[in-house]
């Protein structure tokens, strides 16, 4: 089976998208799939990190000039037309002499039009999305995010035969979450150690909030693991305030996040696709949205009681981080409680009934 996969990462677009696209690419390339990238040479991207998982990466070129001046919201990602993107993308599945069976495209800015131009040189079409804010012309759509009627979000935004796959049950996450999740201790409720963070490019800020909440937290005995990700311009900076503190160690750009998480009592994030990996872990968060599609995840994980949600980024204060954590550390029977939710709404065995899906759903279009 062979699938090309079109996504992108950047400073501005985070690494998310990349990242739960790998999951899926290592567990298709585990059953014996040909999977290669296509993504655009955008600042700040992550293609080296997809070439160290061995996968090939198409790099499309970046229109730096006045080209994306009239792009809008989430296609200014693009700094193309969507038509651009689309002949671009042809051309590379082109280059290559055999179709794709799969084509999964995880990106904001393509819909139904850039789809379409597409369907002529695959077989089937995955759209990965979270916004269910536009049409799309595919044969599998998967949104692994939880909010209320998640069920029917995409009603009517599908083709009628399309296959939906809806809620965290889906989340797409690395091999490492789910055997970490194997050997996971029981959680307490007891704080000892805090995970700190906040995408692989946190352009608001939060990583320094964080650091500044564990200083006037000013409880030397809680360890704090403060990540920074390959996109963070300001990781050099961060290092020098964890350098600073004695219960602060730094971490960068890691391949480890399972461990950090598993050793972790209590989590400072954000609310993107690493809500479910915490969750798949059992690891309680206080949440912040640095996003606007990142808001009603955050208040259901409030409301439904894995995490706390702290509100926007723009809206969150060091002092406001400090007194939700001290009501936390105070009452370990919740926290405790917050563990067992967030486990019961992810396995981490998503990303395996997603393949199992896309593997199905080929073998039905043979016979």
């Amino acid at each position: 089976m062979r699938i090309v996969i079109r996504t992108d990462s950047s400073a501005e677009i985070g690494t998310g998208h990349v990242m739960r696209c790998l999951a899926l690419a290592e567990a298709l390339r585990g059953r014996d799939a040909e999977v290669i990238f296509i993504s655009r040479d955008l600042p700040g991207n992550v293609c080296a990190a997809i070439e160290s998982r061995g996968f090939e990466v198409y790099r499309l070129p970046s229109d730096d000039n006045d080209a994306c001046d009239g792009l809008k919201g989430y296609a200014r990602w693009l700094t193309v037309a969507e038509e651009i993107d689309a002949a671009q993308t042809t051309s590379v599945i082109e280059s290559h002499a055999a179709t794709p069976d799969w084509l999964i495209v995880d990106h904001y800015a393509l819909g139904r039009a850039w789809e379409r131009k597409l369907r002529g040189r695959t077989a089937h079409i995955m759209v990965v999305d979270d916004l269910a804010d536009r049409e799309h012309d595919c044969d599998v759509l998967l949104d692994q995010n939880l909010y209320e009627n998640y069920e029917h979000r995409y009603d009517g935004l599908v083709p009628s035969g399309c296959i939906v796959l809806a809620g965290p049950q889906f989340a797409m996450l690395r091999e490492e979450f789910a055997k970490a999740r194997a050997g996971l201790r029981t959680r307490d409720g007891a704080v000892r150690r805090v995970f700190v963070f906040f995408g692989g490019s946190d352009l608001t800020g939060e990583t320094e909030k964080a650091i500044a909440t564990a200083r006037q937290l000013n409880r030397p005995d809680i360890h704090f693991d403060v990540v920074a990700g390959k996109a963070n311009e300001r990781s050099e900076q961060i290092r020098e305030l964890c350098e600073r503190s004695d219960n602060l160690t730094f971490h960068m750009n890691i391949a480890n996040m399972a461990e950090l998480m598993s050793r972790a009592d209590l989590s400072l994030g954000a609310g993107g696709t690493t809500t479910w990996e915490r969750c798949c872990l059992g690891l309680p968060s206080l949440t912040v949205a640095v996003a606007d599609n990142q808001v009603e995840v955050a208040r259901l994980s409030d409301s439904i009681g894995f995490g706390r949600y702290l509100g926007r980024t723009r809206q969150v204060t060091p002092e406001q981080m400090v007194t939700e954590l001290q009501h936390l550390i105070s009452h370990p029977t919740l926290l405790a409680k917050m563990s067992r939710v967030a486990m019961f709404l992810v396995d981490g065995r998503g990303t395996g009934r997603v393949v199992e899906r896309l593997t199905s759903q080929k073998a039905r279009a043979m016979t």
